[in-house]
């Protein structure tokens, strides 16, 4: 991957890597899908999610960064079972509160903090050129927030759509049950197995 990106012009890069940011997270992306998707049912208003993504997104943007000019090094074998973690903790949050806790936004914030390092991770087994190691980053990680916000905007339009369900009691508490399992699944898994 890293020959080939190397050969092409920056624009052409620029597109590549905004393609695999993407890529990384439609269709390939379960676990961060889910914890979009568990931030999503937490949010009854808009204004809660945009705040708890766009905490999510600056702090992996920042741990993204940090990781991929290896300022910041820890092993996948950490990382992805806390990302694991991260999604199941949200979603029994969800069936918890009934509200957005105050202490969400920073707490997803920190969460972001290892999301980003996962991403590093899928982002240093692409290779980043070294002579377009920034326009490559930055391309990548929009491409993940492009991806993010099209995850966002399937479950706004589905919950338009679905208007007549109990929003609160029903959608928003199985389907945290259903991701919170999926992640403590993939807590175990990516632990022991």
């Amino acid at each position: 991957m890293l020959e080939a990106a190397q050969e092409q012009t920056l624009w052409d890069l620029i597109r590549l890597y905004l393609e695999l940011g993407y890529i990384h997270i439609l269709p390939r992306g379960l676990d961060h899908i889910l914890f979009v998707a568990a931030l999503f049912l937490a949010s009854g208003k808009l204004r809660d999610l945009i705040w708890q993504i766009s905490a999510f997104t600056l702090a992996h943007t920042l741990s993204l960064g940090l990781a991929a000019a290896g300022v910041v090094t820890i092993p996948g074998s950490i990382v992805e079972p806390v990302i694991a973690l991260t999604i199941a903790f949200v979603a029994i949050e969800n069936i918890v509160f009934k509200e957005m806790p105050r202490w969400r936004v920073g707490l997803v914030f920190g969460f972001g903090l290892v999301h980003g390092l996962g991403f590093a991770g899928v982002l240093g087994e692409l290779g980043v050129p070294e002579t377009a190691f920034l326009p490559a980053l930055f391309s990548f990680n929009i491409g993940v927030e492009a991806g993010q916000l099209s995850v966002i905007a399937l479950l706004w339009l589905a919950r338009l759509g679905y208007r007549r369900l109990d929003w609160e009691d029903g959608v928003r508490r199985y389907a945290s049950i259903a991701i919170g399992l999926f992640g403590l699944w993939w807590a175990f898994d990516r632990i022991f197995l």
